[in-house]
């Protein structure tokens, strides 16, 4: 009986150790930091463009060619957890009711920290006064970008 115990734990452990080989020669596939960066510079500017006053659908749908299929957008402060057609539904409707009017009128990244397939992101929006034009930086922000295959798998607010 001992040394059936002993065998037992003795094979465990092997399967135990091949299995950490296993994981530590095939880590999880990640994108270099500066294209996770690009990525998420270019969601920014093409968001900066849908927010002008006569912006397009095809505007909308460039920020779309950035996400991935099962993208899902997380807002726990204004409604939890959007799909991909449910936000892409947001934008058009908005759009349409012409909420999109330029008072955003860019966005000012003031840190990135970029980890295995997410990027943190520390921002404010650069706010129009609708009356005298002048600009002034809104709010900081904090969003996490998480990252599958090339494209935004989920954007996660933290405001």
């Amino acid at each position: 009986m001992k040394n059936q115990l002993l065998n037992l734990s003795y094979l465990l452990g092997i399967l135990m150790l091949s299995q950490l080989s296993f994981a530590q020669s095939n880590p999880p596939v990640s994108h270099h930091k500066d294209s996770l960066v690009a990525l998420t510079k270019k969601y920014y500017q093409l968001n900066i463009k849908v927010f002008q006053t006569g912006s397009t659908l095809a505007d909308i749908e460039a920020i779309f060619e950035l996400f991935s299929p099962d993208f899902t957008y997380v807002h726990p402060k204004y409604g939890g957890v959007y799909t991909r057609k449910s936000l892409y539904n947001g934008y058009v409707n908005n759009q349409k009711k012409g909420n999109y009017n330029g008072r955003e009128a860019d966005v000012k990244v003031t840190k990135m920290i970029v980890g295995l397939n997410a990027v943190a992101v520390k921002r404010a929006f650069i706010i129009r006064d609708a009356k005298t034009g002048k600009l002034s930086e809104g709010e900081r922000k904090m969003t996490l970008f998480e990252f599958k295959d090339g494209k935004i798998s989920r954007i996660y607010e933290y405001w």
